[in-house]
């Protein structure tokens, strides 16, 4: 069983054309599947109509779901319903917006058929705007260089797995964008292969500058999560430790100087801007001590829970 889950939102034009190529690719495929069309709080009053219309696809058949948020939770949870109301071992994701191709599933399938646990789509002739493709381009290298990323193309929403890589994974804000990255460093076996990406032919790109701006933080989250999760001292300690030697050595500088000099320290505001510095220090590197004793609570926990 495939399930194949389509996340939208306004996008009433796209949808009947893209399930009928999807229905179509399936078919010629010879595969047992299931479309799960998850509608994230739309409010262009198609999804009604999506239920009743008896369309070529018959939408009503037992091949296909339709779940409704009743108001916009964002793509994240959109993903999360649909993997909950899948019974597919092996799942696809794709976007509504008809920039994925369905005839490129056939190459996602040959990868599973290797014995790919996971397979990422990149985009070879990307449609977006400039912005977009200055962003992706910036994020993918500063992934590969911080992260050791595989990936060309991690924020493509072409997908196909296998069911058992999501253990573990939970979605969450933003951080479906990095599924592929987690999958990675759970070990599991991940190829990518090229996919055509068709223009967008109705309504507007739901990406614009807020989530631009929005992304960067996604990626330092990611770069911290993946990175230091397991030892947080390593990075609170480090940056803790750093800004505390430099009110340390601003100290130093001071306290030399009023000795040796008799320069008087209450004409010399950067006293304040050191100490600052190290009580900061300090507290972020306590804030890594806690981090350290909430995982080994954690791990430790979980081990009772085990042997139990």
């Amino acid at each position: 069983m495939i399930s194949v889950i389509i996340p939208f939102y306004n996008e009433k034009e796209s949808l009947p054309i893209l399930i009928e190529s999807l229905v179509l690719e399936l078919n010629r495929l010879k595969k047992e599947y299931e479309i799960i069309l998850v509608d994230d709080g739309s409010d262009d009053n198609y999804i009604s109509k999506l239920k009743t219309q008896n369309s070529k696809v018959q939408l009503k058949s037992k091949n296909f779901k339709i779940l409704i948020h009743k108001k916009r939770l964002g793509k994240g949870e959109a993903l999360k319903t649909g993997v909950e109301n899948s019974k597919g071992k092996i799942l696809v994701f794709m976007d509504a917006d008809l920039q994925d191709d369905p005839k490129d599933l056939v190459k996602f399938f040959k990868k599973i058929d290797e014995g790919y646990d996971f397979v990422n789509g990149y985009r070879v002739n990307r449609q977006d705007n400039f912005l977009i493709k200055i962003y992706s381009k910036a994020a993918s290298c500063f992934l590969r260089f911080f992260l050791n990323s595989p990936f060309s193309d991690i924020n493509c929403g072409f997908k196909v797995f296998k069911h058992q890589v999501l253990k573990d994974f939970v979605f969450y804000g933003n951080n479906f964008r990095f599924f592929p990255l987690f999958v990675f460093y759970q070990g599991f076996k991940v190829a990518e292969v090229p996919v055509f990406n068709h223009p967008r032919r109705f309504g507007k790109s739901k990406f614009g500058s807020k989530k631009l701006f929005i992304g960067i933080f996604d990626m330092l989250t990611a770069y911290f999560l993946y990175k230091f999760s397991e030892k947080p001292i390593h990075f609170f300690g480090i940056l803790g430790g750093i800004i505390s030697l430099c009110g340390f050595f601003i100290l130093v500088v001071l306290a030399y100087e009023r000795i040796f000099y008799n320069v008087l320290l209450y004409r010399r505001p950067i006293l304040w801007f050191g100490v600052l510095l190290l009580i900061v220090g300090v507290q972020i590197i306590l804030t890594g001590i806690i981090g350290e004793l909430i995982v080994y609570l954690n791990k430790k926990n979980n081990k009772k829970s085990f042997d139990f």
